[in-house]
C-alpha cells in the first residue's frame, strides 16, 4: 500500500464532515536498498534519518491549520520504509502528533518489511500506539524475491506474521504484486494461496509496472525484460479477484480486499474523500477541496523546513476537476459514485448527459446499480480509469 494523491471530490466531504475525520500520513523516504520496480520517493542514505524526523515533526507544527481543528481519526507512516526508522523516532513523531493534534485515532498503520522485523521491536511498536502493520511481501518465491531485489526472504515474510501475532498485533495487511512475466499462472497462484494461508484481514495487490527510471525501465528499454501481455495480467487480476472471494475477502477498492469489519480505515478515507495532511518528502495532501505535495527532495525538505518555511505546493482544483477525481476515486470502490451528490455538490446532471455511455457500459455487463449509486462490477474493474474517463466532464 503506497501513497494515494488525494484524489477526491467535495460531495463525500458534505456528508462525513459532521464526524470531522481526518487523516495524517508520513512519508519516512528511507530504504536500505532500492526494488527495481519502485519509483517512489527515497534514499538509501540513512544517515539524515534523527534530522528528518526532527523536521517531519517541525512541518506538523507549522502546518497545524491545514485540517482546521479536525480530529484525527488515522495515522499512515509508508514510504519508503518506515520499519527502519528507530523506535524512538517513530516515538517523538506520534508524540508530535498527540501534542499539536486532536489525535483520537482510532487505527495507525506502519509499513513494514519483513526482514526489519524482531520481537522487540514490533512489541514498542504495538506499546506506542501501532495497532495496524501494512507487510510488504510482494512475493513469496525466492527467486522473484531475488530479481526484484527484495531484502528478504519468503520464509522471513511467514515469520514475521508469527512474531507480530505473538506481540497481540491482529490486524495486517499483505502487499503482493501479480504480472510477473512466466508462461502459466502458476507461480501467482501459489502466491496468493500461500498470502491467504497466513490468514490476514486486508490484502493489497498490484500488477507490476515498468517505470521509466526503475532498473526494470532501462532492462526493458535496453531489451533485458519483456514485461507480460494485458492479457496475461488481466487472467492474474481475474484470479485474485476470485480466489480472494472465496476466502471471505471483499474488493472495496480495485487494488485492495478486506474481510468484513477489517478494510484499511486510512486507505478507505483516502477513497471517500476525507481531508489527510501529508508530511515528509514527496507526501501529498487534501483539505476537502485541494491538494497538493511537497517537494520530492530531502535535501531540499529539510533546508526549507530548517528555514522555518513549508515545501508544500498546492494545486487548486477547478469545479470539473473535483467532479472528475470523484467520478475517478468513487467508482474504483465500493461504493460507487452518487448522481444526487454530483447534481446536488456539483450542479451537473451527469446521468442525463451521460445517458448513452451508461447505458451501452451496463450492456457489456460493466456497471453495478445501487440505488442511485453506480459502481463497477467485477468485469469493469479492469477497465476501471477507461469507464471513469467516459463520464469526464
Amino acid at each position: 500500500m503506497k501513497i494515494f494523491k488525494g484524489l477526491a471530490g467535495i460531495g463525500y466531504i458534505r456528508k462525513l464532515k459532521e464526524f470531522k475525520l481526518a487523516g495524517i500520513y508520513i512519508h519516512i523516504p528511507f530504504c536500505r536498498q532500492a526494488c527495481h520496480y519502485c519509483d517512489f520517493h527515497f534514499s538509501t542514505n540513512l544517515d539524515s534519518m534523527s534530522r528528518m524526523a526532527e523536521m517531519i515533526c517541525r512541518e506538523l507544527e507549522l502546518r497545524k491549520g491545514y485540517l482546521r481543528g479536525q480530529d484525527i481519526k488515522t495515522v499512515y507512516f509508508g514510504g519508503g520504509t518506515p520499519s527502519l526508522l528507530p523506535v524512538a523516532l517513530i516515538e517523538m513523531i506520534l508524540g508530535q502528533i498527540a501534542k499539536t493534534y486532536n489525535a483520537g485515532w482510532e487505527e495507525v498503520t506502519l509499513e513494514a518489511n519483513p526482514d526489519d522485523l524482531s520481537s522487540e521491536k514490533l512489541a514498542t511498536w504495538k506499546y506506542l500506539g501501532v495497532d495496524r502493520l501494512s507487510l510488504g511481501i510482494q512475493s513469496f518465491d525466492e527467486e522473484v524475491l531475488k530479481f526484484y531485489n527484495r531484502a528478504h526472504t519468503a520464509e522471513e515474510s511467514k515469520s514475521a506474521i508469527e512474531k507480530a501475532r505473538k506481540v497481540g498485533f491482529e490486524k495486517f495487511s499483505l502487499d503482493l504484486i501479480y504480472g510477473f512475466p512466466q508462461p502459466n499462472h502458476d507461480l501467482w497462484k501459489r502466491d496468493l494461496a500461500t498470502a491467504i494461508a497466513q490468514n490476514p484481514g486486508h490484502i493489497s495487490s498490484y500488477a507490476l509496472t515498468v517505470e521509466e527510471k526503475t532498473a526494470l525501465g532501462m532492462w526493458s528499454k535496453r531489451g533485458r525484460f519483456t514485461p507480460a501481455d494485458e492479457d496475461f495480467v488481466a487472467e492474474q487480476f481475474e484470479i485474485l479477484q476470485e480466489q480472494s472471494s472465496k476466502s471471505g475477502y471483499i474488493q472495496y477498492e480495485v487494488s485492495n480486499f478486506g474481510k468484513p469489519g477489517q478494510f484499511a480505515l486510512h486507505n478507505r478515507n483516502y477513497w471517500q474523500g476525507v481531508p489527510y495532511l501529508g508530511v515528509g518528502p514527496s507526501a501529498h495532501s487534501f483539505d476537502g477541496k485541494n491538494r497538493g505535495a511537497n517537494s520530492a527532495s530531502n535535501a531540499r525538505y529539510l533546508k526549507v523546513l530548517g528555514q522555518e518555511n513549508t515545501p508544500f505546493t498546492e494545486d487548486n482544483l477547478s469545479e470539473d476537476e473535483r467532479l472528475n477525481e470523484y467520478i475517478l476515486t468513487g467508482l474504483r470502490t465500493l461504493w460507487g459514485i452518487d448522481f444526487d451528490v454530483i447534481h446536488s455538490d456539483f450542479g451537473v446532471d451527469l446521468l442525463s448527459s451521460r445517458q448513452a455511455v451508461i447505458r451501452q457500459m451496463e450492456a457489456e455487463g460493466w456497471l453495478i446499480w445501487k440505488d442511485k449509486n453506480l459502481s463497477l462490477s467485477k468485469k469493469g474493474k479492469l477497465l476501471a480509469d477507461s469507464i471513469a474517463a467516459a463520464l469526464f466532464i
